[in-house]
């Protein structure tokens, strides 16, 4: 988790400067050779190719890109700790819509739990009447749907396609799309920047593999408290880099956002029980 907040920090770093569809980019780009590099690790590239899911897998690429760059780009508006803990309500929204895409039931208790962290999402943003202060919440908000999408998605594909070939067509098509975006918004990059978005793609790519290990090692119940001290990396890495403090109304709306996402995760299906 200590990974994946210091992804965010250096977004934030370099979201300051450059247009949000860049920093994606050069996060796929730069993440294609560890994705590559993870892959020849196993079985021939090609007999794992030829059995992916194309279609589901770039459905899944495309909501995975739409999260990222609605992510990078709503950063630069808000504390990175309460940017983190918004986007981190994506588990609420799989709540809300895999009864919908899935058909999946809705229990009475899930919904509460959902409607609570909502309430949560709703401190953290503070809604106030400018547009210019919806700004950076909607970005962020856009990217927890697309990331519930993406986590929808996921019990789409074929159970038997390769978990390595998809980080890597993901990182593939991501480079692609954003390299097609670079046309509309374009800032050539210094050196020391580059650098920056290397790292960027290097934490997050060790960041998925030691998660990865970690859920093959846990099940998401034991996992799910620790996700979330990624919030705590964030707010400690938001105060020492930008002096960025947390007033009461968010840190309550983050502890709601937190606690309603954890017992969800936690949380068993009841054989039976209501429905809404």
């Amino acid at each position: 988790m200590f990974c994946f907040a210091v992804v965010d920090a250096l977004g934030k770093a370099v979201t300051l400067r450059y247009p949000a569809n860049e920093v994606t980019f050069f996060r796929m780009l730069f993440g294609i050779v560890p994705a590559l590099a993870v892959c020849l690790c196993g079985r021939a590239i090609g007999a794992r190719i030829r059995n992916l899911d194309l279609r589901g897998q770039t459905i899944r690429a495309m909501t995975l890109i739409g999260a990222s760059a609605f992510f990078f780009a709503g950063l630069p508006y808000l504390p990175l700790s309460e940017a983190v803990a918004i986007v981190y309500s994506e588990a609420l929204f799989v709540i809300v819509l895999a009864p919908v895409l899935l058909g999946e039931r809705l229990f009475l208790r899930n919904a509460m739990s959902a409607l609570l962290g909502f309430i949560g999402v709703l401190l953290v943003i503070r809604p106030q009447g400018a547009l210019s202060n919806w700004i950076g919440p909607a970005f962020l908000i856009s990217s927890a749907v697309f990331g519930a999408l993406s986590m929808i998605q996921i019990r789409r594909i074929k159970p038997g396609d390769d978990s390595g070939i998809t980080v890597l067509f993901f990182t593939v098509v991501g480079t692609a799309v954003t390299g097609a975006s670079l046309f509309f918004a374009w800032r050539i990059p210094t050196i020391e920047d580059l650098t920056i978005m290397a790292l960027l793609a290097a934490f997050a790519t060790a960041g998925q593999l030691l998660f990865t290990v970690a859920v093959r090692r846990a099940n998401a119940a034991a996992l799910a408290p620790y996700t979330y001290t990624s919030i705590l990396w964030a707010a400690l890495l938001g105060y020492v880099i930008w002096g960025e403090t947390l007033s009461v109304v968010p840190m309550v709306g983050i502890m709601l956002i937190v606690g309603s996402s954890i017992a969800l995760a936690i949380r068993e299906e009841p054989r039976e029980g209501p429905a809404v």
